[in-house]
């Protein structure tokens, strides 16, 4: 496999390497990556995280064991479909993963499962540069956006989703303002948009999740985007526990809500949200706080817990979708043929 960079995942000198998302901001580590089983456990432990991040690291993860071990198509099958299972809501791990195996079964040959993830790892590039030119059109110079989880260059191989088009709308010259969610109960907005915004220079400020409404009824918000895990055909979207409350919010005060995400990751076999399954992580998160800090304990060592990772936003409350071919204000199967 041919040596591929971007900022939280690589593969160099033949081997396979993922930043840990789990040490930032305060510890830059990368994780060698030996094996499909341990890629499983990175995926799931959020060492490495966001939709299409995630499809990219585990179709990594197949191509190497293909180039290195020489496997039986069994086995062929047996880990992707480990990696597929590795979590539930985001399609874009299925899509990528699926696309690897289609190529395979099309060819009969191995390398076309390694030819494909270097495809994949380059087109998503190609896709975050695309989203980004498309919305940073929508932000004003002026304006104040606020997002809520992750959504930069660390949850894919280019410049991002959602905070890709604030950075790209930061490089046109636009003197903007970003409002970060911390997002309980992992601090992904906190720990790493935080970084990514003062990486690239951009002004912010930081608040908890339940400041996200008064900050809007006070006129500081103009306007909110946030990334995708998967979206269904009628438009709903499954995205970070706390963007459906962002999005009731955001409608009743009349502010444009927008959803950010490559056309991977609409799940044209997903009705609607109601069949989007909704992953429920440790109780260990909610109880306190975990980080690169490590954790602190803060409510009753028994309490009992409900931690859904994701919610869904129905489509109603979503002004318009930001996609690699452009901007649409609803999900259509038109958009079937470039996905």
């Amino acid at each position: 496999m041919k040596s591929l960079i971007s900022k939280a995942l690589k593969f160099e000198n033949n081997a396979l390497y993922v930043l840990n998302q789990q040490k930032l901001p305060t510890e830059i580590e990368w994780i060698h990556c030996h094996s499909p089983m341990q890629m499983v456990e990175i995926i799931q432990s959020l060492k490495v995280r966001g939709a299409p991040l995630i499809g990219i690291a585990a179709a990594l993860a197949l191509a190497d064991f293909v180039e290195k071990k020489k496997p039986t198509r069994e086995e062929i099958i047996t880990i992707a479909n480990l990696l597929i299972n590795a979590r539930p809501t985001a399609v874009n791990l299925s899509y990528c993963i699926e696309q690897q195996l289609q190529a395979y079964h099309a060819s009969n040959d191995m390398q076309a499962i390694v030819h494909t993830a270097e495809q994949l790892f380059e087109e998503d590039a190609k896709l975050t540069y695309a989203m980004a030119e498309h919305g940073a059109k929508l932000i004003q110079d002026g304006e104040t956006i606020l997002t809520h989880c992750n959504t930069g260059a660390l949850v894919t191989t280019g410049i991002g989703t959602a905070l890709g088009v604030i950075i790209f709308a930061h490089q046109q010259g636009k003197n903007i303002h970003v409002y970060v969610d911390e997002t309980r109960p992992l601090l992904q907005g906190a720990r790493l948009t935080a970084w990514e915004l003062e990486q690239a220079g951009i002004p912010y400020t930081l608040i908890c999740d339940n400041m996200a409404a008064y900050s809007m009824k006070m006129g500081r918000i103009d306007r909110v985007m946030t990334g995708a895990d998967r979206i269904a055909i009628n438009g709903d979207v499954a995205n970070k526990i706390g963007t459906y409350g962002l999005a009731v919010h955001a409608h009743y005060h009349n502010i444009p809500f927008h959803i950010v995400a490559p056309e991977t990751t609409i799940d044209w076999q997903c009705q609607n949200g109601e069949s989007i399954r909704i992953e429920e992580r440790a109780h260990q998160e909610v109880r306190g706080a975990i980080g690169a800090f490590g954790q602190v304990t803060w409510s009753p060592e028994q309490s009992h817990v409900y931690n859904p990772a994701f919610d869904v936003t129905p489509a109603g409350l979503i002004t318009s979708y930001i996609l690699s071919r452009g901007i649409v204000k609803s999900i259509d199967k038109t958009l079937l043929a470039v996905a």
